[in-house]
């Protein structure tokens, strides 16, 4: 999916906009076990508790395409016969109204998650009869040719509240509130199936983690059976250390600039483009920024290697995932440094008296501590 077709399926989690009728729960508790599993109607609730509900639900089609929001990719042979797929395809067909099949999903779920504390399974259906768009992009509402059913499934925390003060308005006071239980923002959830080329597609799903640090690959494992690619953390950590690692006494500052700013015009050019495609960069490129820069053959086929045996044969990642567009840090051991990206040109690294230093340069408006400060002459001539 890209970012239009994630946006178009967000819009409609409004209580103007949906077709959910009902909403399907299963509270667990921190010992893994069923404390409740419950259908509500949500035609019939309030609206503030309606809005609340959806906001949740919402919560999983959120953050970066490839970061937070990462493909599932069926193989042939899981659609065509596999318990996982088959699961999945019942809660669909049944709208969720067989509470043996809502059931058997989440104890699925529990049996696989690995789970601090309690927390809610949430799961809603919903029909969308997908407005046919023109090649020039206008939007026909009566020339529907697809009618997109889909469900969606958070796992959300439900955390302990203290007791507290509240105000109670009818009173003008403030009373005492007991403490008790709330559901807190998703850490994880999916839509099935994907909505590819803004139509119903069977072979995909689309997964949503708020940790990109952390996927739940033992939520994967439960639900679909795949593997899921290399957390977005866990990326940028693998590739930084592999520039290192591999590059050796070449990886200079000049080296690692021309890397930082490649990948950052490219995410520059795809907003300034519109594309919505996901932005991805392969070995290849990488290897040829490397080379403009006077990396050596023999270091280079070293960082194609590794990147192989990293990534996997054939890897393209998101540059999102490897990069901070908005921050270019220099660190050692005792200082740190962050300077905005689009004036990295006023860093250099430079040895004087055989000792290496990183210059910034300064003209104006240097502060120390919040207070503003002047560099003489003669500190300068001192360095």
């Amino acid at each position: 999916m890209n970012e239009k077709e994630v946006s178009e399926i967000r819009r409609r989690l409004r209580p103007e906009k949906n077709n959910i009728t009902h909403v399907c729960g299963c509270y667990v508790n921190d010992q893994r076990e069923i404390v409740s599993l419950f259908s509500q109607s949500l035609t019939m609730m309030a609206q503030e508790e309606a809005e609340t509900y959806l906001a949740l639900l919402k919560k999983c089609l959120s953050g970066t395409l490839g970061k937070n929001l990462i493909d599932i990719s069926f193989a042939t042979r899981q659609v065509a016969d596999s318990d996982e797929h088959r699961l999945l395809m019942a809660l669909r067909s049944t709208e969720l109204k067989d509470r043996g099949v809502v059931e058997d999903f989440c104890r699925k779920i529990i049996e696989g998650l690995t789970f601090e504390g309690s927390y809610l399974i949430l799961l809603a259906q919903d029909t969308y009869d997908v407005p046919f768009r023109a090649k020039d992009g206008e939007r026909q509402d009566d020339a529907s040719e697809e009618v997109y059913t889909y469900l969606l499934c958070t796992v959300c925390p439900v955390k302990a509240v203290k007791p507290a003060l509240r105000y109670a308005s009818e009173e003008h006071l403030f009373r005492s509130r007991d403490g008790g239980w709330v559901v807190a923002a998703p850490e994880l959830g999916f839509l099935f199936p994907a909505f590819n080329q803004r139509a119903t597609d069977l072979y995909h799903a689309l997964y949503y983690s708020r940790d990109t640090a952390e996927t739940h690959q033992d939520f994967v494992d439960a639900v679909f059976k795949t593997e899921l690619p290399m957390p977005a953390a866990a990326q940028r950590e693998t590739f930084q250390s592999l520039l290192g690692d591999t590059l050796g006494e070449e990886c200079s500052f000049q080296v690692a600039k021309a890397v930082h700013d490649d990948l950052c015009s490219r995410i520059e050019a795809q907003k300034e483009h519109r594309d919505l495609e996901m932005l991805t960069i392969s070995k290849a490129e990488v290897r040829e920024v490397l080379e403009d820069c006077g990396v050596s053959d023999s270091r280079a086929d070293r960082f194609s290697e590794e990147f192989d045996a990293a990534f996997g044969e054939g890897a393209d990642l998101s540059p999102r995932n490897i990069v901070d567009e908005k921050q270019f840090e220099i660190k050692t051991p005792d200082v740190t440094v962050r300077v905005n990206p689009e004036r990295s040109d006023l860093v250099e690294t430079r040895v004087i008296g055989g000792v290496r230093y990183i210059l910034i340069r300064a003209d104006e408006g240097v502060e120390v501590n919040g207070v503003s400060i002047s560099i003489e002459e003669r500190e300068k001539a001192g360095i």
